[in-house]
């Protein structure tokens, strides 16, 4: 178990641990020489089963207090009994809670300098200021450190403590929030650092983030003693090697497993203030042991009163370490007062509608502790579904699969990512693309359907294409919905042309047909068959919408048996060059390159193919059956 201290400058925290350890805590020169404490200090018991937190209580201090109050287990509250409860005891005790710091104790010091009426009073004080925090049933230990009164007793209350609290799980991804940085002649970089989550050993590989250094581990201590391994909940000093120097390294970075490289510049929260707080106050933030300087952006309002909640965006002025759940602290821009702090819900939050009741009621629910449930209720709110890897990686998930697998989620693999939806979900994204479909064979009857990416935008716009696919895949094979060329349409739907048109376009037919691959325009065609150009050009729009010709470019038609043609040397091509690009396409049929490049900007217009750089490749290996056999 972790112990942090807490207190006033000069209340005894420093000589408290060295009673609690035979460890001073105090290991600068100008610390020894002024008598204070300024930065964070490390003590360990001979027990093992304790670790201490030593931070500075002075008021211009508070940064590296932070530093160190994050990720403590219990709280070790410090009050002289000749002061009683001053400034920065209040402000220690008002950032355990914001910490989310629940169990907790009070050591009343300096007990030998005062009578026992003040001890009595000070035993008050200290009730008063417990009273409405989650400590407020903490015990209160009388001691004198320097002559080792109540120490017993303090320390027995820790053993059993740490006896209760048990280990941290060591599930997830490695987190420890670096503290310390220093080299050691003949050993090279060390970090140190309270473990957040997961387990580490000799010879892991880590990242440091946010810069994104690689580092190998060579040795570890735990505890303040060699080991092979640690895992959260303990103090671990890291011995790295990599390409960096210590300078490279600095206390608000992390080290990290690999997958938990993910820096971010804002994030989605709950802020609980400590007084009154207003849009876009400038603030530091403090997360892990990061001190990074900010906004503060409220979600639910242009203020927020003392004592009060609500959900906000922070935005950074450089990226940090940060996951869900961690907690973070706000402070004022001179750094002088904690202003609040809150609870990191949001790590990839959208650029837009971000106050839209729908996004807020999603982040709400985002606030749940059990990840199955939070993850239900985001399903349930974004009709798009939800990227699984990014929830996953945003919760440090250990085995992300089994969740999605007890949620009976639809999971649908779209370049790096897995995109879920619950079964209900799916069902409604059907009925949608179903019912709009419908409503377009409605407005056009004589066209033959919709094509596949206009479709997708008239089901969902934010959905993302290899989810669409898939549904369209699985409407298919449920007979509900069909194909003929690059249109989807209605099983039962039929598109067909008037009687004076098909006369018509039986006398143009052989006109496209005699070069399939270099058609003549419809100027020419309006030309070569004494024809008005108007009238030419709305038949074979007409003509276009039963799906018997292909709009390849502007006033550009090809039959749908060249275009069929076409998308087999396409397949061709990619199969064969990974890419079709347009010197081949022109090399095999023909003409200019000009036309070339119209027939592969057409195949990506309608989904056959994508632009990758100066080819095009197939988005489905298996649509050119679709064009052939139309």
């Amino acid at each position: 178990m972790i112990v942090g201290t807490a207190g006033h400058i000069d209340h005894g925290k420093t000589t408290l641990v060295k009673a609690l350890t035979g460890v001073d805590a105090d290991r600068l020169p100008e610390e020894k020489a002024r008598g204070i404490t300024l930065d964070l200090g490390y003590a360990y018991a001979d027990d093992g089963l304790l670790g201490y937190v030593d931070v500075p209580g002075h008021e211009k201090l508070i940064h590296n207090m932070l530093a160190g109050a994050t990720g403590i287990d219990f709280l070790l509250l410090a009050v002289a009994a000749d002061d009683g409860p001053m400034p920065q005891t209040r402000e220690h005790l008002a950032i355990a809670g914001l910490l989310g710091l629940e169990r907790g104790a009070v050591a009343l010091t300096k007990t030998d300098a005062v009578t026992p009426q003040r001890q009595d009073a000070a035993r008050a004080e200290i009730a008063a200021l417990l009273a409405g925090t989650p400590l407020a049933q903490a015990p209160i230990f009388p001691v004198a450190a320097p002559r080792g009164a109540g120490i017993d007793a303090l320390h027995a209350h820790l053993l059993a403590a740490a006896a209760t609290h048990g280990e941290r799980h060591g599930r997830g991804g490695f987190r420890l929030a670096i503290d310390r940085v220093f080299t050691l002649q003949g050993i090279g970089v060390v970090v140190t650092g309270t473990a957040f989550a997961g387990r580490i050993a000799v010879g892991d590989t880590v990242t440091v983030t946010p810069p994104g250094l690689a580092a190998r581990v060579r040795q570890l201590r735990v505890q303040d003693r060699p080991a092979q391994q640690g895992h959260a909940g303990q103090r671990i000093a890291i011995n790295l090697a990599g390409d960096f120097e210590k300078a490279d390294l600095a206390r608000g970075m992390w080290l990290a497993a690999p997958s938990l490289h993910q820096p971010v510049q804002r994030f989605q929260g709950t802020v609980q203030a400590l007084e009154a707080l207003r849009h876009w106050l400038p603030v530091h933030v403090h997360l892990g042991t990061a001190d990074v300087t900010g906004r503060l952006a409220l979600l639910e309002g242009d203020a927020l009163a003392s004592g009060a909640a609500m959900l906000a965006e922070i935005i950074l002025d450089q990226p940090v370490g940060a996951l869900a759940h961690d907690r973070f602290i706000l402070r004022d821009q001179s750094a002088t007062r904690t202003l609040g702090g809150g609870r990191v819900l949001d790590i990839l939050p959208p650029s837009r509608r971000k106050r839209a009741p729908e996004r807020l009621a999603l982040l709400r629910l985002l606030d749940a502790d059990d990840p199955a449930q939070a993850l239900r209720a985001a399903i349930e709110c974004q009709a798009a579904g939800v990227d699984l890897d990014r929830y996953a990686r945003s919760r440090n998930l250990d085995d992300p699969a089994a969740l999605w697998q007890a949620l009976e989620l639809k999971v649908v693999t779209a370049a790096d990512t897995r995109i879920g939806f619950s079964a209900a979900g799916w069902s409604q994204l059907s009925g949608r693309l179903l019912a709009a479909l419908a409503a377009e064979h409605a407005r056009a009857p004589d066209m033959i359907g919709v094509e596949h990416d206009r479709l997708r935008r008239l089901t969902l716009p934010a959905l993302a294409r290899a989810a669409f696919d898939d549904l369209v895949a699985d409407l298919q094979a449920a007979g509900e919905l069909a194909q003929t060329g690059g249109w989807l349409h209605l099983p039962a739907h039929r598109a067909t042309l008037a009687a004076r048109d098909t006369d018509l376009w039986q006398a143009l037919r052989p006109l496209l047909a005699a070069a399939p691959f270099q058609p003549p325009r419809v100027r020419r065609i309006a030309q070569d068959s004494a024809i008005a150009e108007e009238t030419v050009r709305g038949l074979l729009k007409r003509v276009a919408r039963v799906g018997l010709v292909y709009p390849v470019a502007h006033d550009h038609y090809f039959t749908a048996a060249a275009v069929a043609q076409l998308a087999a040397h396409v397949d061709a091509l990619c199969g064969g060059e990974g890419a079709a690009r347009a010197a081949a396409l022109r090399d095999i049929i023909g003409g200019g390159r000009k036309v070339a490049i119209h027939i592969l900007e057409f195949f990506d217009r309608v989904g056959y193919t994508r632009r990758v750089k100066d080819g095009h490749v197939r988005r489905q290996p298996d649509a050119v059956r679709q064009w052939i056999l139309q």
